[in-house]
């Protein structure tokens, strides 16, 4: 009978013990558990679903931000000019303006990345009112007197087609001409060799004396800082990318396009419209050309003319010459993108309005983001499980571990019990037994 009194201790306790902290322990650890695979879910729910709502809003906004920095980058670029008419008409003031006015760029040399102080204006001049050039600086350099020509003919400009002389001295006094991306056309055979889209928008302006027109002001805006604001972008991250370009395999990026519907920056330099060696502009794709321009390595891209891959492509253009910003879907080469763009709300005569300057576009290639976001939730499933299955390992071992130490210490507790009570209770407890079986 003693040893079953003992046995009833020892369950008794043990009862206590386990209700006490195995429960509750092995409560808490599934608790746990089911917590972590539910966040692995959630998060898994949320990195497939890129293209949500919110998701959509937040790269639409992103792009009307780019856009008015542009555009107030852009005027910025007109006061300049319009500051450079009182400063004295000599070589050296015309140099210390260029200098003065730089701006750090992002630029790839010799396969580093380095960051390097460019001039905002590669060229400055001054012209009579038949267009002889006056004042030519280039790279805060002055051009020699002899080397200096007529820019009131097109040919003699540095892109050899350019208009900026008339177009200016049609002006009235403080309006600015603004012209439309100049640079030499880069096809993809270069692109892929290393070589970049360089080029400039020149701005104009007249200039007067007491006699009345006395010639045209200009300076030559480096392209690159333009293409700055866009170049360094990826539409679903927050920041920008300090490097030379953006990883645009990805198709996740960001390009501006002008009034005319020309794109005149891309991640892929072959896309942006430019010049040919005779100051010719190379053709746009189009639906009865794009075979033989691609065979050639080129491929200029007009949204206007880009029915024939996508209706929807048109749509964003005209939309954005209207003065809107939006949200469209389209297909691009096999691929499935989506596109957020606004416009840039710079105005001049060239650039009138709704449509001004042109539009800031946030692209994203579905499937390939779609893809990148499939992968990330496998890899958090897969840590999802991977941690349940350690919880659940370390609970079994947990509880093997506490059943061992449970009946160490119940038996202790026993035997203490059984140490504390006088040996003529324990007798007694015996009589009690006896007469229990006598019942019986």
């Amino acid at each position: 009978m003693a040893d079953l009194n003992k046995g009833k201790q020892l369950f008794t306790v043990a009862r206590v013990f386990f209700l006490l902290i195995v429960i509750p322990l092995s409560l808490m650890a599934i608790l746990i558990a089911n917590g972590i695979f539910k966040l692995g879910v959630t998060v898994k729910e949320g990195a497939v679903n890129v293209l949500d709502q919110k998701s959509q809003q937040e790269i639409k906004i992103r792009a009307i931000n780019t856009a008015e920095e542009i555009a107030g980058f852009l005027n910025e670029r007109k006061k300049d000019l319009l500051i450079a008419t009182i400063i004295p008409t000599t070589d050296a003031a015309f140099k210390q303006f260029a200098r003065e006015n730089r701006k750090p760029l992002w630029v790839r040399e010799g396969g580093k990345v380095r960051q390097v102080l460019s001039y905002l204006y590669t060229e400055m001049g001054l012209t009579d009112q038949n267009g002889n050039e006056l004042i030519r600086i280039v790279n805060g350099e002055a051009v020699e007197k002899s080397k200096l020509t007529n820019v009131g003919k097109p040919a003699n400009t540095t892109y050899k087609t350019e208009n900026y002389f008339a177009a200016a001295k049609a002006l009235k006094r403080g309006e600015v001409y603004l012209s439309h991306v100049n640079g030499w056309y880069v096809n993809r055979s270069d692109f892929e060799k290393g070589k970049r889209f360089s080029g400039i928008l020149r701005l104009a302006t007249p200039v007067f004396d007491q006699n009345g027109f006395s010639g045209v002001l200009t300076l030559a805006l480096d392209y690159r800082h333009l293409a700055a604001f866009t170049d360094h972008l990826v539409p679903t991250q927050a920041g920008h990318v300090f490097e030379a370009e953006v990883n645009s395999s990805t198709g996740n990026y960001a390009y501006i396009v002008d009034n005319m519907g020309f794109v005149i920056s891309h991640p892929y330099d072959y896309h942006i419209t430019g010049l040919g060696p005779n100051g010719i502009p190379i053709p746009a794709l189009t639906d009865k050309n794009s075979a033989e321009m691609s065979q050639r390595g080129e491929a200029v891209l007009n949204l206007n003319l880009l029915g024939y891959m996508d209706p929807n492509l048109p749509e964003v253009a005209r939309d954005a010459a209207a003065g809107n910003a939006g949200l469209k879907m389209y297909k691009f080469a096999g691929h499935t993108k989506f596109v957020a763009y606004a416009p840039i709300k710079f105005f001049s005569g060239n650039y009138p309005a709704p449509a001004g300057f042109g539009w800031v576009g946030m692209g994203l290639d579905v499937e390939k983001y779609n893809e990148l976001a499939v992968k990330t939730s496998q890899r958090i499933e897969k840590e999802a499980k991977s941690w349940t299955t350690t919880i659940i390992l370390i609970l079994a071992l947990s509880v093997i571990l506490l059943f061992l130490i449970l009946a160490l210490l119940a038996r202790g507790i026993t035997r203490s019990i059984e140490a504390e009570v006088p040996a003529e209770a324990q007798e007694a407890a015996k009589l009690y037994d006896d007469d229990d079986e006598d019942d019986r």
